[in-house]
């Protein structure tokens, strides 16, 4: 007998969104549903998961400016904010976009199914009176949404008084936010044993992670490095990992500067972690595509060790004591899972954790294995999950680039206090002398000494001069192009000048212009034309 071919013609999905929750619904489910998925790892995801805006889960030690660090992003209060040196934010509180400003109450919000916050009710009354939801029409909660936390305390004491597993909570938000910020205090750095604990929970979620270094400004230069070299080892051994996390060093908030010594830092750190946010739009439906994944790994990887636990289990006799002995070589099983079925090691739970969990459990109830269904998740990575890659592709380059605006996003992207402006390329920009004649008779000093000839000189002996600043060629090349603007192969005394000048700008670490911007044109090539038109204008229309 040969196996029939029960494939069928590959579904049709309107959208990414819509494909990934049927995926979700008729092949992944019902593995989940068979093997007690939802009691071992993670509630099952409703639909709203799927339709969700991005999410940023913010998570820090008290006092580390949480609060204050979604109040500067939106550029505006929000309903239940409390901002002090002391633990002033005791409940999950997520940000969200709404026509009235208002709050709404955790156990109300988990029956709202337009809302994916409705398995949290695992969690029980005591987490859902500690939740709660602000809306506001703001325009930067309407691209994402930001789950502001309670702050992480020391102490014994304090941990167990929540009434709640606070880490589990943690890790529900983890594998459903599309971010994770890490906060911590430049003036105050450390990480006490709860926020140890709550940065192991997330371990598994370290592509979403980021950290931010906050109230820097605090501190001076000296202290700044010493406090970041800290940080960074404390952060090592915690996460145990080579990589190293991205680390945002500045001061979020819309006060004035204590120490303003490291201010351009603070700008370009503050832009990078403004980009990040701004890019979870457009990466949306990438991120759903990837945890889906992983989450059907994992369930693969359940299903077996279920069955496999089940499979060695006695029909009648001495149930409870072969149940210790599998508990105690559970590691040999997921050997022998791992060799038969070609599975990953990382794609096993923690082995601890599972150990916990499998020991309140009923060994002889548990399902054997079911092939069909595991085959159709199998499919489901092979095949479907391939079409959605395509489809993904196709949405962002069919629509508009969604990204974040309004709040601290739209901050000075031009004007005088622009990033980057009024440096660089962008020195002189302001200036009606050209900015290469500060330095130009220095610059004509060296050209006359190359031996001009008919004012000119040539390609190799520029590139002699060229190469004494040890930039690489292809840096040289660019600047080479920009400065011989004439194309002819050689550079006179401005066009000379005006590489040095570049080169300059390169070796002080700003960028090169794609194009020569207007006021780097020399004197000489300005064509300036009657009317109020801009020189740059004017070789437009010569041109």
């Amino acid at each position: 007998m040969f196996r029939k071919n029960i494939k069928k013609n590959p579904e049709v999905f309107n959208n990414v969104s819509e494909g990934l929750r049927r995926l979700y619904r008729t092949k992944l489910l019902p593995l989940e549903n068979t093997y007690l998925f939802h009691e071992f790892h993670s509630p099952a995801l409703e639909d709203a998961h799927f339709d969700q805006k991005p999410m940023v889960l913010l998570v820090g030690q008290y006092s580390t400016g949480k609060t204050t660090f979604i109040r500067h992003l939106l550029d505006q209060d929000f309903p239940g904010m409390r901002i002090g040196p002391e633990p002033t934010t005791d409940s999950f509180i997520a940000v969200m976009h709404g026509e009235q400003e208002g709050m709404i109450p955790g156990n109300a919000l988990v029956v709202d199914p337009k809302k994916p916050f409705r398995k949290l009710t695992c969690f029980g009354n005591q987490f859902l009176n500690r939740f709660m939801c602000a809306q506001m029409p703001n325009p930067v909660l309407e691209s994402i949404s930001i789950i502001d936390t309670p702050g992480i305390l020391s102490g014994e004491k304090q941990r167990h008084c929540r009434g709640y597993d606070f880490a589990a909570v943690l890790e529900w938000f983890a594998e459903r936010v599309d971010r994770i910020i890490l906060l911590f205090d430049a003036h105050k750095l450390d990480i006490s044993d709860e926020f140890s604990e709550v940065i192991r929970a997330l371990k598994n979620h370290e592509d979403k992670m980021r950290v931010v270094l906050n109230k820097a400004d605090q501190i001076s230069t000296q202290q700044l490095m010493r406090v970041y070299g800290a940080l960074m080892w404390a952060l090592g051994k915690i996460i145990n990992t080579p990589e190293v996390v991205r680390v945002y060093i500045g001061s979020f908030w819309a006060q004035a500067q204590m120490v303003p010594d490291n201010r351009q830092l603070f700008e370009a750190e503050e832009q990078d972690l403004f980009l990040d946010i701004q890019s979870l739009p457009r990466n949306a439906a990438v991120r759903k595509l990837n945890d889906l994944i992983k989450r059907a790994r994992l369930a693969t990887v359940h299903a077996h060790i279920i069955s496999a636990l089940k499979s060695e289990m006695p029909s009648v006799f001495r149930k409870e004591s072969k149940k210790k002995e599998l508990l105690a070589n559970l590691g040999l099983i997921y050997q022998k899972i791992e060799k038969e079925h070609k599975i990953s090691r990382g794609d096993f739970p923690n082995i601890h954790k599972m150990r916990e969990l499998l020991d309140g459990q009923d060994f002889s109830r548990f399902p054997s294995l079911k092939p069909k269904l595991l085959q159709r998740v199998e499919d489901m990575l092979a095949n479907d999950i391939a079409r959605l890659m395509s489809m993904v592709r196709h949405e962002e380059a069919s629509m508009p680039c969604p990204t974040v605006k309004g709040g601290a996003f739209d901050g000075p992207t031009r004007g005088p206090f622009g990033l980057g402006y009024g440096v660089g390329a962008s020195e002189g920009m302001d200036d009606q002398e050209w900015v290469v004649s500060r330095d130009k008779p220095a610059y004509d000093e060296v050209f006359r000494a190359l031996s001009p000839v008919n004012g000119k000189v040539s390609g190799a002996a520029a590139k002699k001069e060229m190469l004494k600043s040890k930039l690489p060629n292809t840096v040289l090349g660019k600047i080479w192009n920009l400065a011989d603007m004439d194309n002819d192969g050689y550079l006179d005394d401005e066009e000379f000048a005006l590489a040095n000048h570049l080169i300059k700008v390169k070796l002080e670490g700003h960028e090169l212009p794609a194009m020569l911007p207007e006021h780097l044109l020399p004197p000489s090539r300005r064509t300036p034309l009657p009317g109020a038109q801009s020189s740059l204008e004017s070789s437009r229309v010569t041109a």
